[in-house]
């Protein structure tokens, strides 16, 4: 039982550590991709926030399945890859809904357009959907089938 908990553990270890670098390029491009640099005037997709949040957590997506296959994940991938990367994708784009469902509805129920209010929409989606992604790849996407 011991064995177990101890590689859950350096899995979930493994899929943090993946999923921070994720979060730093999903999180910093987002808000660049709306809110630009410090002084700058605002970013090129400042009228289109979950156009950018989509854009952003693809781009992390694409890293984190990187990361995922050949380090967290390494003994466990498929031997199909495509059939893995589908797979991913599935897993991903419920996860990117979540993150953008989230910003979606701070704008359009609550009204909120500020940076803090979408950081933190975004933060909140991020945790869901991190835990989303966790569960469903250690059971569907990675099982070495």
């Amino acid at each position: 039982m011991r064995d177990i908990v101890r590689g859950v553990w350096r899995e979930a270890a493994k899929f943090g550590t993946v999923g921070a670098l994720a979060f730093v390029l999903d999180h910093g491009g987002y808000t660049l991709l709306v809110f630009g640099l410090p002084g700058g005037g605002g970013g090129p997709m400042r009228d289109l926030p979950v156009r950018a949040s989509v854009l952003a957590t693809g781009a992390a997506t694409l890293f984190s399945w990187a990361g995922n296959r050949y380090w967290t994940y390494r003994s466990r991938r498929r031997d199909n890859m495509a059939h893995e990367l589908l797979l991913f994708t599935v897993v991903n784009v419920i996860g990117i809904a979540i993150t953008a469902g989230t910003v979606l509805l701070s704008r359009q129920l609550l009204g909120l357009d500020s940076v803090l209010s979408d950081n933190t929409a975004r933060v909140c989606g991020w945790g869901v959907a991190t835990l989303f992604r966790f569960f469903a790849y250690r059971s569907y996407v990675f099982t070495a089938a």
